[in-house]
C-alpha cells in the first residue's frame, strides 16, 4: 500500500489496530474454549504458538498488505467470526469445529481485511494455522500406528528384563495388561511436535533440503520413542495393580510431563541445528576475501 501523507497513515493505523484487536480477542475465545473444554493446555500452547509465528509474519510485511475489501467479502468474514464466536457458546466437547477455529476465524479476518481478491496475501498464513489447527482425531483414524506402538513397547519391556507379551496391540503382563488404542498410540504428540518443526523450519528457514528433511523425522521419532516408553510405563502400572499412579500417568498431570519431555529433548536437537547454522555462516564470512 502507497502512502502519500499523513492523512492516508492514519486510516491504515486505524485498520490495522482494529483487525488486530479482533484477532487478539479470537484468540482468548478459543483458547478459554479449549481449556475449558478439555483442559489440554499442549493443544493449545502448540496452536498458539502457529498464531505467533502467523502474526511475526504479517507483522514484517504489514506494509505491503493491501486492505481493499468489498461489501460482499466483508458481509461473509463478518458472519463466519460471528459463527465462530456464537458456536463457541453452545460446544459441549472438543471437536472439529472446536480445533478449526483458529482457521475460521482468520479466514474470516483475511475477507474483513482484503477481500476474497486479497486472499493470495495470506496464503502462507492460512495454511500454517490449518496445519496447526488439523483436527487430531482425524488424523489418528487415518493413520493408527497402534500396533507398532504396541511392538516396541512391548520390546523395551523385554529388555528391562519384565516377563511381557504381545498380541496384536495388548501388551500381556502376568498380573495385568494394556490395550493400545489410537487415541494413545502417540500420533497426537507426534502431529504437535512435526507442527514445531514446520514452525522452527518457518522462524529459522535453511537452504539444506536435508536439514528441512531432517527436522520433522527427528520430531517424529522423538515423539513416537517418548510416547511408547509412556505406554510401557503404563502396562508395568497396570501389572503392579497401581490404579491411581496409573490414572496420573495416563490422564492425569503427569501425561503432560511426557510432552515436555519431548519439547526438552526436540528444542535441544533445534539448538544444535542452529548452532550449526551459524558456525558455517562464520566460517564462510572468515573465507570471504577482504
Amino acid at each position: 500500500m502507497k502512502i502519500n501523507s499523513l492523512a492516508d497513515l492514519k486510516p491504515l493505523e486505524n485498520t490495522q489496530f482494529w483487525l488486530l484487536a479482533t484477532s487478539a480477542s479470537l484468540t482468548a475465545v478459543y483458547a478459554s474454549v479449549y481449556l475449558r473444554l478439555d483442559g489440554n493446555s499442549s493443544q493449545v500452547a502448540v496452536s498458539l504458538l502457529g498464531l505467533g509465528a502467523v502474526f511475526s509474519l504479517l507483522a514484517e510485511k504489514r506494509q505491503t498488505l493491501k486492505f481493499e475489501s468489498d461489501i460482499f467479502s466483508s458481509l461473509l468474514g463478518i458472519l463466519l467470526i460471528g459463527f465462530v464466536l456464537l458456536r463457541s457458546n453452545y460446544v459441549g466437547a472438543v471437536d472439529s469445529f472446536v480445533e478449526l477455529t483458529p482457521f475460521i476465524a482468520f479466514f474470516g479476518l483475511a475477507l474483513l481485511a482484503s477481500g476474497i481478491k486479497g486472499l493470495r496475501q495470506y496464503w502462507l498464513e492460512l495454511l500454517i494455522i490449518f496445519a496447526f489447527n488439523l483436527p487430531v482425531a482425524y488424523i489418528s483414524q487415518h493413520l493408527d500406528i497402534s500396533i507398532f506402538t504396541a511392538k516396541f513397547s512391548s520390546a523395551f519391556l523385554a529388555y528391562l528384563g519384565l516377563p511381557v507379551v504381545r498380541q496384536g496391540v495388548n501388551i500381556i503382563m502376568p498380573t495385568g495388561a494394556v490395550e493400545v488404542y489410537p487415541g494413545c498410540s502417540g500420533m497426537e504428540t507426534i502431529s504437535q511436535l512435526v507442527k514445531l518443526a514446520l514452525l522452527f523450519l518457518i522462524m529459522f528457514p535453511t537452504h539444506s533440503l536435508f536439514k528441512k528433511i531432517l527436522v520433522p523425522l527427528v520430531a517424529t521419532i522423538i515423539a513416537f520413542l517418548i510416547n511408547a516408553v509412556r505406554v510401557a510405563l503404563m502396562a508395568y502400572l497396570v501389572a503392579k495393580s497401581t490404579p491411581e499412579s496409573f490414572d496420573y500417568w495416563h490422564t492425569g498431570t503427569g501425561s503432560q510431563i511426557f510432552f515436555l519431555a519431548c519439547t526438552l529433548l526436540f528444542g535441544g536437537f533445534c539448538y544444535l541445528i542452529t548452532k550449526q547454522d551459524d558456525d558455517s555462516d562464520r566460517n564462510e564470512q572468515l573465507e570471504l576475501p577482504s
